[in-house]
């Protein structure tokens, strides 16, 4: 056998082979362009919920039912923090709680040495953002502040105004329950 001849079956001018045909440039749909720009849009929109969350830092809440039925709109709301004490939460919206409306907060501590109350409205039925208010110590047991409601395109927005304390013991809150009607 020659050492240049090719192998058993191959023809040595090429003719055999088959012609490739040449490149040609995709017009069709950029499907590869478009699942990257979703994974991308998935990833920012993950990322905000983690950060979202980890903002919001009530994890170590113990939270206390509230005391029964109340109306912000017009009336003070309490919570029993079980034999700790109790808070109270009222907002001097002269008249019905408005978006966007300017809010004096007011909670009164009981039983309990808060060192911060802060105040948060969140959208019950939907993720509005984080809205947290820290209040002022006005005098032992009394802390006052202004907050706001965001504004939302449904007719009735139902709202949740959550009261946090920082105690010795820990972090200790409850929530009352609001709709905010959009006018």
């Amino acid at each position: 056998m020659n050492p240049t001849s090719p192998p058993h079956g191959l023809r040595s001018d090429y003719s055999a082979m088959k012609k490739l045909p040449e490149p040609v440039e995709p017009t069709g749909f950029p499907a590869l362009k478009v699942l990257i720009l979703i994974t991308g849009l998935a990833l920012a929109a993950c990322t905000w919920y983690v950060f979202a969350n980890w903002l919001k830092g009530d994890s170590d809440v113990v939270w206390f039912s509230p005391s029964g039925e109340c109306n912000l709109h017009s009336s003070q709301c309490s919570a029993t923090l079980g034999d700790k004490g109790r808070l109270a939460l009222s907002i001097d919206a002269h008249g019905r709680i408005q978006a966007l409306e300017v809010l004096p907060l007011d909670v009164e501590v009981d039983g309990v040495s808060a060192s911060q109350v802060t105040v948060d409205f969140v959208g019950r039925d939907m993720d509005m953002g984080l809205h947290r208010f820290t209040l002022n110590e006005t005098a032992p047991g009394h802390f006052h502040g202004q907050g706001q409601v965001g504004i939302c395109t449904q007719d009735v927005m139902p709202w949740r105004a959550r009261v946090i304390l920082d105690t010795p013991e820990g972090k200790l809150g409850s929530w009352f329950d609001f709709d905010v009607t959009r006018s």
